[in-house]
């Protein structure tokens, strides 16, 4: 049986591929081939690697709100992209094959590229607020789906629909798998845990505050602190029984997040819908430079829903971390949404696509 070939594209974040490899990975594989159109050496060709069929490369230019002279040479990058977008896909497009993008400057000559072989065009909005990518490509884009319902109102009716964030299926059961790091949070204990992350690079600002109050910290809550490869070997100093530093989690963040009592974390959507996902009110810093302050947007969103505490990074450096931690009162109760309602198959079926029953 020939199988049908979906291309997907997205990439300069790990925030627009991580939501994408979710969607594969509850794909029927007997059905369809899996492409993967992204930059030569961007983040989407490291977190792709063995997860699709084939991972193809073009060229990629930036595209900035302002004026620079750096756009003048972007903009042929783009030209570039687009027509070895063009011929890419022609080569590789099956009878019924769709591209699925999911943001990212390296998304914005392959959505086009699509649109001129004829070949259909779904895109999956992340966050809160549209990035400039996902604004040119809705353009070509059939349908458009969105993560939050506040982002409805950025794309034409006649083409967007909600759908959700597409949330890892680890987030939806109950497993939890055992590591070095989880080993130190399930060690018999009678003190809560405390998971603080400043995203998978770290956050200087959110260390920082860890550090001035580390000693009270470690005297009242059992913490693992995502610090952040280039902070690891300041941090690994503070280790002991009590204080665990970690330079980045991957495959045990659900297992964290499912302990943990206590989370004090950046927003990202990723992050922010995983957690929603979880039922768990945690404490939100979003990053103050993020584009169109998505992430205190996305923040907001778990306030509404989950009465999640947002601080904003001006408020955050006059607070003491106790103190914070001291007035916000976590739930208890972890309530799972069952995977049957989660947006993966949502967004599947959106795209007419056939989900992997054995998942």
């Amino acid at each position: 049986m020939t199988k049908e070939v979906v291309i997907f594209t997205g990439g300069g974040s790990g925030g627009h591929v991580v939501p994408a490899l979710t969607i594969i990975e509850n794909l029927n594989k007997e059905k369809y081939e899996i492409h993967y159109i992204g930059s030569k050496n961007g983040i989407e060709a490291e977190l792709t690697n063995g997860k699709v069929d084939t991972y193809h490369f073009v060229s990629v230019g930036k595209l900035r709100r302002y004026i620079s002279v750096e756009n003048f040479i972007d903009i042929f990058k783009v030209f570039v992209g687009l027509i070895q977008s063009i011929f890419l896909i022609l080569k590789i497009k099956s009878k019924n094959s769709i591209v699925i993008s999911m943001g990212g400057f390296v998304s914005v000559p392959v959505v086009i590229a699509a649109k001129i072989n004829g070949v259909k065009v779904y895109i999956h909005e992340q966050t809160t607020r549209v990035g400039l990518a996902n604004k040119i490509c809705s353009k070509f884009a059939d349908k458009v789906m969105v993560s939050f319902e506040d982002s409805l109102k950025f794309f034409p009716k006649n083409k967007v629909v909600y759908t959700g964030y597409p949330v890892r299926k680890r987030f939806y059961d109950k497993e939890v798998k055992y590591n070095a790091v989880e080993d130190f949070v399930f060690h018999p204990s009678d003190r809560e845990v405390l998971f603080i992350t400043g995203g998978g690079n770290g956050s200087l600002l959110v260390n920082e505050k860890v550090k001035e109050s580390l000693k009270e910290l470690k005297s009242r809550y059992k913490i693992v602190h995502q610090v952040g490869k280039a902070h690891i070997n300041e941090y690994e100093g503070f280790k002991d029984e009590h204080y665990l530093p970690v330079a980045f989690l991957g495959d045990e963040m659900p297992s964290i997040y499912k302990c943990a009592d206590i989370v004090i974390s950046r927003a990202g959507a990723g992050t922010v819908c995983e957690l929603m996902a979880l039922n768990k009110r945690s404490i939100f810093i979003p990053l103050k430079i993020a584009q169109k302050n998505e992430q205190y947007h996305n923040a907001v969103e778990a306030k509404k829903k989950l009465g999640s505490l947002v601080i904003e990074e001006d408020e955050f450096k006059k607070l003491s971390l106790i103190d914070v931690i001291s007035t916000f009162t976590p739930y208890t109760e972890d309530t799972v949404i069952s995977f049957e309602n989660s947006a993966t198959q949502k967004i599947l079926k959106e795209c007419d696509l056939i989900l992997d029953e054995g998942i």
